[in-house]
């Protein structure tokens, strides 16, 4: 039995506030903030199957289009992680396997393209861009097939393929993201997968660095998954599961049997489909539901965040995570998120009744 999390005051708590509601004509994956602006683009796929791309800004209380445009393929993942900070690429992946990268100032044909994968990529991610993460700027895609590759975006084929075992039945990635670029040499990506496996894998020394699996019974895939920050060394993984269950992993003390510790809890009776850390203040983080709600929640660090087993090894001590506020916004579930990098507690948000919305959530600052 896993417990309930620790409800806090409300009355003293962090409020979400709607600022806005987009409906759309299409079927949102993906939302995300245009950095350093405003603006945010929202990517989806229309029901005859084709892709959507769409900016918009806040104006006067309402969401003003900017642009749209209609793509051949479905588009089910982005990032602006990969690219400089004064150009604001956008990196997609598509129904059909191709990774491109887009320059939203004319959106009539990619800049890059390549046909990354044999299916459809679910995730992507990107690192050494915006100024966030040394080393240079690379993408990193997870798909249908199984396969995790990664891409310098100045060359058409994957700098590392990562790909399951010739024979076995391959589990289908959900979720990829980067992680310890602390300096030039120095990067990890973490791949989820629908069988609850999740994999941490050193670009360095090319090597499986730590893999476990959230499931206990039944089907338990990872949804979601992200580093409390890119270019820290490994700090905390937040992991966010199929049977609504959050789990954080302190990354700082590896244990030669027992891997990396982490706190398990059960946020709310639906899927949760991501773990957001807030970009002023790592201890911070947003859960998606799929009951259309998000949570917001503090992370605690234990008095010894290390311990010795009876062998006398480091053991790493898991923190605690206490729900700060939580609230429902939707009657479907909020299947994308995104934290504005530099105005704290701002947010985008997709849902797939077909609307994007603004939030704020207030007094993190307290936190």
């Amino acid at each position: 039995h896993t417990p309930e999390v620790g409800a806090m005051d409300c009355t003293a708590a962090p409020q979400v506030i709607e600022h806005l509601r987009e409906p759309l004509s299409f079927t949102p994956f993906e939302t995300r903030w245009v950095p350093q602006s405003a603006r945010f683009v929202i990517l989806g796929q229309n029901p005859r199957a084709t892709g959507a791309i769409r900016v918009c800004q806040p104006s006067k209380g309402k969401s003003e289009k900017l642009t749209e445009v209609e793509k051949p393929k479905g588009f089910k993942c982005r990032t602006f992680g990969a690219s400089a900070i004064e150009d604001r690429h956008l990196a997609t992946g598509d129904y059909v396997g191709n990774v491109q990268i887009w320059d939203l100032e004319d959106l009539r044909k990619p800049i890059w393209s390549v046909k990354g994968h044999d299916q459809i990529v679910n995730a992507i991610d990107g690192c050494g861009g915006l100024g966030v993460g040394n080393g240079a700027p690379e993408l990193v895609t997870g798909s249908r097939d199984g396969a995790v590759r990664v891409w310098d975006t100045r060359m058409e084929d994957p700098v590392i393929s990562l790909e399951p075992v010739e024979g076995e039945t391959a589990a289908d990635c959900w979720s990829v993201a980067f992680g310890n670029s602390y300096n030039d040499s120095e990067r990890c990506i973490c791949a989820g997968y629908d069988n609850g496996d999740i994999k941490l894998f050193d670009l360095r020394t090319m090597t499986l660095r730590w893999d476990t699996n959230v499931r206990r019974r039944g089907r338990n895939g990872v949804c979601h998954l992200q580093f409390d920050r890119k270019d820290i060394r490994m700090n905390k993984l937040g992991v966010s599961t199929l049977e609504s269950n959050m789990v954080v992993y302190d990354l700082r003390t590896y244990h030669p049997t027992e891997g990396y510790a982490g706190r398990k809890e059960k946020v709310t009776k639906s899927t949760l489909w991501g773990c957001h850390f807030l970009p002023q203040n790592r201890e911070v983080f947003a859960s998606c539901g799929g009951n259309g709600s998000l949570t917001l929640f503090k992370y605690s660090y234990p008095q010894e965040r290390v311990i010795k087993d009876k062998e006398g090894i480091d053991r790493g001590n898991a923190g605690t995570f206490e729900m700060l506020n939580q609230k429902e916004l939707s009657t479907q579930p909020v299947i994308s998120f995104d934290w504005h990098m530099n105005k704290t507690g701002l947010c985008v948000f997709a849902c797939l009744d077909q609307t994007c919305r603004v939030a704020m959530c207030t007094k993190l600052h307290l936190y």
